[in-house]
C-alpha cells in the first residue's frame, strides 16, 4: 500500500425491526429474542460503512467488515459485499449470547485484533436496538485508541492525521486526530450507496461453513461440500466464521457472564388520542403547543 491508503475496519449489526418489538419477543431474563422478528441493516451502520467505502474510493486501501450475532446475522455481511466490502468476517458463537454493551465491546475489540493491521475503525453511532451509543466508544477505549463520536464529515485525510467535523445539538465541531482511531458516524453523514448488481452476482454464492448443506441443494453440481467450500474459498466467496475461542476473548469477559448490566423491567407505552384540541395557525400557539409537548414528555 501507498502512504495514503488505509485499511478500515467498519463494526456493523444486524438489528430486529424495533416497530415489531412487543413483550411477545422479550425473554424472563429481560433479553430479546431475536429470531422471533425479522432482522435489517442496522440504519447508522451503513453509513459507517459507506464512509470507509468513500475513504478506500479516495485513498485506496481495504475494508473489512465485522458483525457478531447469531449465524442469520451473514445476511447483513452479503449485503456489505453487495456494497463494495473487501472482507467479512462473522463473529458467532453461543458464549456471545445476552452480551450487554460491555462484553459486545470486548467480543469487537478481540475481533479488530485478530482482523489484522489498522488505521481507521468505523461504526454506526449507535444501534436501533438499544440506542445506548456505547459500544463505538467503548471498542476504542478497550483498543487504546482515540475516538472521533458523531462524525457526520471526513473534512481532510492525510497520512497519519484526520480531520473530522461532528455534528452536536447545538451545532458543530472540528476535530483533529492521529491515526489510528474510531469513529462514529451518524445518519446525515452521507446517503449510502446502494448494493451493486455486478456485486450481486459476483457474490450470488457468499456463505459461511454453515450454509454450505443449504447452497449445495440449490448447486448439486458442486457434488459435496468440501468442494464448495473449496471453490468459494478460491474466489473470497467463503465467510469466516470466528468463535469466541478463535479471537481469544475470556469466557468471564463476554456473553452473560461478561454482562454486569441486565433488563430490569420492560414497559409498553401505547399512545391513544383521547382529545382533541385546536391550535391557532400563529407562532404563539405553535409555541404554546410545542411547549406543552415537551412538558408531557410526548416530544423531547
Amino acid at each position: 500500500m501507498t502512504s495514503e491508503s488505509y485499511r478500515s475496519v467498519v463494526l456493523v449489526k444486524q438489528v430486529p425491526d424495533t416497530h415489531n418489538v412487543t413483550g411477545d419477543v422479550m425473554t424472563k431474563d429481560g433479553t430479546m429474542n431475536r429470531s422471533a422478528l425479522p432482522a435489517i441493516f442496522n440504519p447508522e451502520d451503513r453509513n459507517a460503512l459507506e464512509m470507509a467505502l468513500q475513504v478506500r474510493d479516495k485513498h485506496g486501501g481495504t475494508v473489512t467488515v465485522i458483525t457478531m450475532g447469531p449465524p442469520k446475522a451473514a445476511d447483513v455481511l452479503r449485503d456489505c459485499l453487495y456494497r463494495g466490502a473487501d472482507r467479512v468476517i462473522l463473529l458467532t458463537d453461543r458464549a456471545f449470547a445476552a452480551a450487554d454493551t460491555l462484553a459486545t465491546s470486548y467480543a469487537l475489540k478481540c475481533a479488530v485484533e485478530k482482523s489484522g493491521a489498522f488505521d481507521l475503525v468505523f461504526c454506526g453511532r449507535q444501534a436501533i436496538d438499544g440506542d445506548t451509543a456505547q459500544v463505538g466508544p467503548q471498542v476504542a477505549e478497550k483498543l487504546g485508541i482515540p475516538q472521533i463520536t458523531y462524525a457526520e464529515s471526513i473534512l481532510e485525510l492525510k497520512g497519519r492525521e484526520i480531520t473530522v467535523q461532528r455534528t452536536l445539538d447545538l451545532g458543530t465541531e472540528i476535530v483533529r486526530c492521529t491515526l489510528p482511531c474510531l469513529i462514529t458516524v451518524v445518519a446525515s453523514a452521507n446517503t449510502p450507496r446502494p448494493p451493486s448488481a455486478r456485486k450481486r452476482i459476483e457474490y450470488k454464492l457468499a456463505a459461511t461453513p454453515l450454509e454450505l448443506a443449504a447452497l449445495l441443494a440449490k448447486w448439486p453440481e458442486f457434488k459435496t461440500e468440501a468442494g464448495l467450500q473449496k471453490h468459494l474459498s478460491e474466489r473470497n466467496q467463503l465467510i469466516p466464521i470466528w468463535a469466541a475461542a478463535d479471537i481469544g476473548a475470556e469466557p468471564e469477559k463476554i456473553g452473560l457472564a461478561g454482562s454486569p448490566t441486565q433488563v430490569h423491567k420492560i414497559n409498553f407505552v401505547v399512545l391513544e388520542s383521547a382529545a382533541s384540541k385546536d391550535i391557532a395557525p400563529t407562532r404563539e400557539g405553535i409555541a404554546a403547543m410545542i411547549e406543552e409537548l415537551v412538558k408531557e414528555y410526548i416530544v423531547g
